[in-house]
């Protein structure tokens, strides 16, 4: 029989309401010399399995050569040896089979000796009905696709709350890639969360950096208010061999698909966008500038329509008023990526660079034209979102400096409907040339 979630101590209550916000009395950012490297942190105490499942069997939960994702490998490493993972969900039982067997033949034997496979929640539910078997956490790595939706076969959050309601959830981003008219569907499942009181996280990791958390704390500290955001991202498209990623239809484009961890950095910074106010152009694959030598697909089988564009390059007002812009790109070969993002505020400028692999932070204070450099070596935002989000999951505390959840399902839902809004105001710019 598999073993029963461990207690939680009375401090570890969950308060009322807080799957979809913080309590006022806690910070909405973390010190950023508690963010440490996962080699540096000691394994959660006790003695407990702690059962996981795993939705989705692909790179982001089990890694690959392309980035640096693979969230199982932070599970192992924060929970170590009470990490079980209790059942692996993807309806291509193959590649499960595979990762799962790579995962035995490994010293993580432990955590998966006795994972079972399914092909979906339901056979997984049912499987589980009669038993004693509840899982501690769940965490979706499933295509975008699949989830964020009130529509059938597309409603995995919906369905986990039916089946275990009030299980953690730990959900890769964005929360969906559907059709613009479904944003109010992610809404709805971001209420159903809420209401469940299930301690949510979405995976925008980019805010868990030390180099974003001093940002933060240098805008708490000096009371600063933000005038404007910049962002920037050139993806090194040659990298890039999903067939999906290269058609709007499946993946909705770079903008929400790939732009939206800066578009989520940027409301961040700069609090709710204006969405009314939002303005966008873009370069299209079929335009003389936007020809690209070394596409790593056959784009001719991608229908014209559905060809993404090369550049989008949008604006937009913050409901302070502050100003915001970002510029996507897919201009770049080889594998390193080119991302930037600035933040000004009255005697400041706080500019981010490089985010992805080795974070530099580069401040500009009042009374000093020069720049201070910060650099945050080895920094993994990837085990931070998870130690966190496993931290408020095993001790909840009203203390301001506890661990907390930076991004939850509706804020995410918020940058979901931003991105979409920066793809419609460029496409309409398209019409409005033609």
């Amino acid at each position: 029989m598999a073993s029963k979630p461990a207690s939680r101590r009375p401090s570890e209550r969950r308060p009322s309401g807080i799957g979809g916000s913080l309590p006022s009395s806690r910070r909405a950012s973390i010190d950023p010399s508690r963010l440490v490297r996962m080699d540096r942190v000691a394994h959660v105490g006790g003695s407990d399995d702690f059962n996981v499942v795993f939705i989705g069997a692909g790179n982001i939960m089990f890694g690959s050569d392309e980035g640096p994702w693979n969230h199982s490998f932070r599970f192992e490493h924060k929970l170590g040896p009470r990490l079980k993972v209790v059942a692996l969900i993807d309806p291509a039982i193959e590649r499960a089979q595979a990762v799962l067997q790579k995962k035995c033949d490994s010293f993580v034997v432990s955590a998966y000796q006795n994972t079972r496979i399914y092909k979906s929640l339901d056979d997984y539910a049912a499987a589980v009905a009669n038993s004693n078997e509840r899982p501690h956490a769940i965490a979706i790595g499933s295509p975008p696709m699949f989830r964020g939706s009130t529509k059938v076969g597309r409603d995995v959050e919906l369905q986990i709350l039916k089946h275990f309601p009030g299980v953690p959830l730990f959900i890769e981003k964005p929360v969906a890639t559907g059709t613009e008219e479904e944003i109010q569907d992610a809404y709805t499942v971001a209420k159903a969360i809420k209401e469940s009181n299930a301690i949510c996280s979405v995976g925008y990791m980019l805010r868990y950096l030390k180099a974003v958390q001093m940002m933060k704390q240098i805008i708490e500290e000096n009371n600063l208010r933000v005038m404007s955001t910049v962002a920037r991202y050139a993806c090194a498209y040659e990298a890039i061999a999903k067939p999906d990623w290269w058609d709007k239809s499946k993946s909705c484009g770079p903008i929400v698909e790939q732009g939206t961890h800066f578009c989520d950095l940027s409301r961040y910074f700069g609090g709710e966008v204006d969405i009314s106010s939002v303005t966008a152009h873009s370069l299209e694959w079929d335009e003389e500038a936007g020809h690209l030598s070394k596409i790593p697909i056959d784009e001719s089988k991608i229908a014209p329509e559905n060809r993404i564009p090369r550049v989008t390059a949008a604006t937009w007002k913050y409901e302070s008023g502050a100003v915001g812009s970002l510029t996507h790109v897919a201009a770049l070969q080889g594998t390193n990526y080119s991302c930037e993002l600035e933040v000004f505020a009255d005697g400041y400028s706080l500019k981010l660079v490089n985010p992805y692999v080795q974070p530099i932070l580069y401040v500009r204070r009042p009374g000093d034209d020069y720049e201070e450099t910060h650099r945050f070596p080895d920094d993994d935002p990837f085990f931070s979102e998870v130690s966190n989000w496993i931290d408020v999951i095993e001790d909840i505390e009203e203390d301001p400096e506890a661990a907390k959840i930076l991004s939850n399902f509706d804020d995410a839902v918020k940058t979901y409907e931003f991105t979409w809004a920066i793809r419609r105001a460029s496409e309409k710019s398209i019409k409005k040339k033609e």
